[in-house]
């Protein structure tokens, strides 16, 4: 399925691995938000069930096995260029647990690091992936 200038929305999913009291991020190698940290994630495949994607794009990006737990929050993600949507993505996040594994940049991402919850302003994050990661942390925080 074409990403840029899709005819269709595209559904993608991530995963907030809240290990020790970090975050996992990922820097992006790709667009959108190329060069940007972000929470890890991707493209769920056909006749992949939400959660088996979560697993699937974590270990690919990042090397980590991890148990997807919840979803924290279902958004969209459209650019526009001129009058065209150039991307249209649904997300879904979900909170996980990591099971396994030391993190190894792999795939389209370019760096891969644990970061605590204070240190999340130098990376620079959207306004949503930081509300997406602080909720991580206190659902995990709940559960703990």
């Amino acid at each position: 399925m074409k990403r840029e200038y899709p005819k269709q929305p595209i559904i993608g999913v991530g995963g907030v691995v809240i290990n020790r009291g970090r975050a996992l991020l990922i820097k992006r190698g790709k667009e959108p938000l190329k060069g940007e940290w972000s929470i890890p994630g991707g493209m769920l495949e056909l006749g992949e069930e939400l959660k088996a994607g979560v697993r699937r794009e974590l270990e690919e990006e990042t090397g980590i096995e991890v148990e997807p737990l919840e979803c924290i929050l279902v958004f969209d993600r459209i650019s526009h260029e001129s009058k065209r949507v150039k991307y249209h993505y649904v997300i879904l996040d979900y909170l996980c647990r990591k099971k396994s594994g030391r993190v190894r940049p792999a795939s389209d991402v370019v760096d891969a690091r644990w970061v605590r919850r204070e240190d999340l302003p130098q990376y620079h994050l959207t306004d949503l992936a930081t509300e997406v990661i602080l909720r991580a942390f206190e659902m995990m925080e709940k559960r703990a």
